[in-house]
Parts: structure tokens; sequence; C-alpha cells
């Protein structure tokens, strides 16, 4: 996934360099931005912030996320109504 920081609110932009872009409100400063993005997430999948968590690209645009407690085919699908 390639994250936007600083953009005016957060939300799923599209794909580009096949990877899901999204763009989130915080700054790159502190964990803001990876917070803001494991939120957004979370409520973007209607699952908890504790099921979203960083598995790499702590400081990189570029991440890797691990979701819990839904599957592959429920997270694509509403990724896609969110790019809708």
């Amino acid at each position: 996934m390639r994250v936007k920081p600083r953009a005016s609110k957060s939300r799923v932009v599209g794909v580009r360099e096949g990877a899901l872009e999204v763009a989130v409100a915080a700054p790159p400063v502190d964990g803001e931005a990876n917070a803001e993005l494991t939120a957004f997430l979370a409520k973007t999948l209607g699952v908890s912030k504790g099921a979203v968590s960083l598995v790499s690209g702590d400081t990189a645009r570029f991440k890797t996320v691990s979701v819990r407690g839904v599957d592959e085919a429920t997270v694509r699908s509403r990724l896609s109504e969110a790019l809708a």
C-alpha cells in the first residue's frame, strides 16, 4: 500500500504503481500518519483498531498491513466501495 500523508482528508485514492494508494490527513511525524492509516483502515473495513497492524514500512511510503477478523474478499470489497 502506498501512503500519502498531509492530505486534506483520509481516503482511498486508487491504485498506483501496483499498490493501493491511501491518503491520510496526518503528517509523517512521530508515527502520526501510521496511526491515522490504521485507524482509517479499521473504520473503512469495519474492524477494531487493534485488528489492523503495520507489518512493514514504518518510515516508508510503501507499507504492508495485516487485518485480522475479515477475509481477503471482504477487504477487497470494502476498499472498492471506499473508492466509489
